[in-house]
Order: structure tokens, then C-alpha cells, then sequence
């Protein structure tokens, strides 16, 4: 294996993309080697922390890196946000899951919802590579929540940018863009949307009725990543599956979205108290703890 010059798992690059959406770029050569389209790793950032699956935004196989995007919303989350170029991160274990299949199909639709962006931009991506006509939509609460809107522009033939306010491109979700651009006679091959859960539900309960395919990817509690545990099963059509080895990708259209949602919020009073906990233990941290906790582990 060529030496990249980088330690692996060290943070190389680090970005806010907004107040709370942050961007690391991570030495991972094998990983880098590896990884496709629709693929995540597991990371836990220190000896205490949680493991928690992120999607592989992005690649260097030359610089032998990865990109990964999140959002802080809970304890862990907000921790590893705290953590500058240079940190290491404790572990990063991939690629996980079923790579997204990839072929000519036509046109295609891909819609990405928050930090669903991010997940949706490689396979946009690959899509476009393999010569398909590719159309993103990208939506969010706000303006400021609008991420990678130049990196889509470069590798989508036509790009519809959404907020829920009103604040940039069309006033309104990703779900009544997609709905114009249906019943304005655009044919589409397939599509694929990421994001929230009820955003994706929403998605596929308007393509039904077209039979336009809709792939979806779905993020249910994870642990392990590797099937062990059965915490991330979801319930598509008849069969039970596991997100992280039969997926993260299914059939948006064979999804049980009410399941799923019912599963996603099952540990929501435990994850309020542990951010509240967190946020009151920072407050209290004298300055150049956190200064010191930022830049190495």
C-alpha cells in the first residue's frame, strides 16, 4: 500500500459548511480504495464515544482521503464538531453497505433534503459519469442550509434549489419541485431521494403513481454496522432487512416510512437528556480544556 504521508483517520481538512453542518476530510487510504458510490463508514471519535454511521460524501483515491458531511444534533455529533484539523479520530471502519447500482438509465432525478445533500452528490455524481441526464433538486429549511450547491451545479444538467421559507430558490419542499417538474411532462428513468424520513416518504408516495423507481436511503439506529445486532432492521414490502448490510439503499416504494419513523424516534428522551447533560458539562469546561479537547485526541 503506497504511504499517503498522512496518519490514518487524521483529520486533514475542516470546514463549517453553516452554523451547524461541518465538513472533515479524513486520511483513510484503504477505505479511499474501496469505497463506492452509496457507501458509509462507522466512526467513533474517542475511547468513550458513540459509534455513528456517515455517508461517504466524497473521495481521493490519489490523496487516499474521504469526505464526510454531518449535522450536529445530538451529543456525539456536537463533540465530533468540536474537533479541528489535525484530530484523530479513534476509528473509521469501511466501507459499509450495498454500493448504488449505477447504469445509463436515462433520465434521472436525484433529491437530496438537508444534510441529504451530501449523501445524494456522489451517487448524482456517478450518475452523470455513466451518461445519464441528471437532474438534482435540493432543499432545506433556510438559505443558510443549502449545502454543495456549486459542486451540483458542475455534474447536474439542471439544478432546483428549494427552502422551506422561502429564503432562496422556490418557496416550498423538494416534493412539490419534483411534483412540477412531473406534470410538466418531464420523463423520468428513475430517481432517488435522500433525507428526512417523511421527506423521502413524501417522494415516494408522488412517484407511485407514475412508476418512476425511487430509490431511497434509509438511516434507522445503527450500532455495529455489520449485521450483528439488528438494531437498524427495517421493514421493506413483506421482508424484514438490515440497513447496514442490504442496504442503506431499498425501493423507496416498498419502505415502511411509518416503521420506520416509529424506530428512529424510540430513544428521543434519552438522546435530549445526554445533549442536555453535554451542552451543561461544556459550559463548565474552563477554556483551554476545550482548546486542548479540540485539537488532539
Amino acid at each position: 500500500m503506497k504511504n499517503y504521508g498522512k496518519p490514518a483517520n487524521r483529520i486533514v481538512y475542516a470546514k463549517a459548511l453553516s452554523n451547524d453542518v461541518k465538513l472533515f476530510e479524513i486520511a483513510s487510504p484503504y477505505i479511499a480504495q474501496k469505497a463506492l458510490p452509496g457507501q458509509f463508514v462507522v466512526i467513533r471519535h474517542r475511547e468513550e464515544g458513540e459509534r455513528i454511521p456517515l455517508t461517504i460524501a466524497d473521495l481521493d483515491r490519489t490523496k487516499g482521503t474521504i469526505t464526510i458531511i454531518f449535522q450536529e444534533v445530538g451529543k456525539t455529533t456536537k463533540d465530533l464538531g468540536t474537533l479541528k484539523e489535525g484530530a484523530l479520530l479513534l476509528d473509521v471502519l469501511g466501507p459499509l453497505g450495498v454500493p448504488t447500482e449505477i447504469e445509463r438509465f436515462g433520465t434521472v432525478v436525484c433529491i437530496g433534503g438537508g444534510v441529504g445533500a451530501a449523501v445524494i452528490y456522489p451517487i448524482a455524481k456517478a450518475l452523470k459519469s455513466a451518461g445519464n441526464r441528471t437532474i438534482a433538486i435540493i432543499g432545506a429549511r433556510t438559505k443558510e442550509l443549502i449545502i454543495l450547491e456549486d459542486k451540483f451545479r458542475e455534474i447536474t444538467d439542471e439544478l432546483y434549489l428549494t427552502t422551506d421559507d422561502g429564503s432562496y430558490g422556490r418557496k416550498g419542499f423538494v416534493s412539490d419541485e419534483l411534483k412540477r417538474l412531473i406534470e410538466q411532462g418531464c420523463k423520468i428513468d428513475r430517481s432517488w431521494a435522500i433525507g428526512p424520513a417523511v421527506m423521502m416518504k413524501a417522494v415516494a408516495n408522488l412517484t407511485r403513481p407514475y412508476g418512476i423507481r425511487t430509490i431511497v436511503s434509509l438511516n434507522p439506529i445503527m450500532i455495529d454496522g455489520t449485521g450483528m445486532c439488528g438494531g437498524c432492521r427495517v421493514q421493506i414490502g413483506t421482508e424484514t432487512k438490515f440497513a447496514c448490510v442490504d442496504g442503506p439503499e431499498f425501493d423507496g416504494h416498498a419502505v415502511d416510512f411509518d416503521l420506520l419513523m416509529k424506530r428512529l424516534s424510540t430513544y428521543t428522551r434519552e438522546e435530549k437528556c445526554a445533549l442536555q447533560s453535554y451542552e451543561h458539562e461544556r459550559r463548565l469546561e474552563p477554556a483551554d480544556k476545550i482548546k486542548t479537547s479540540n485539537s488532539a485526541l
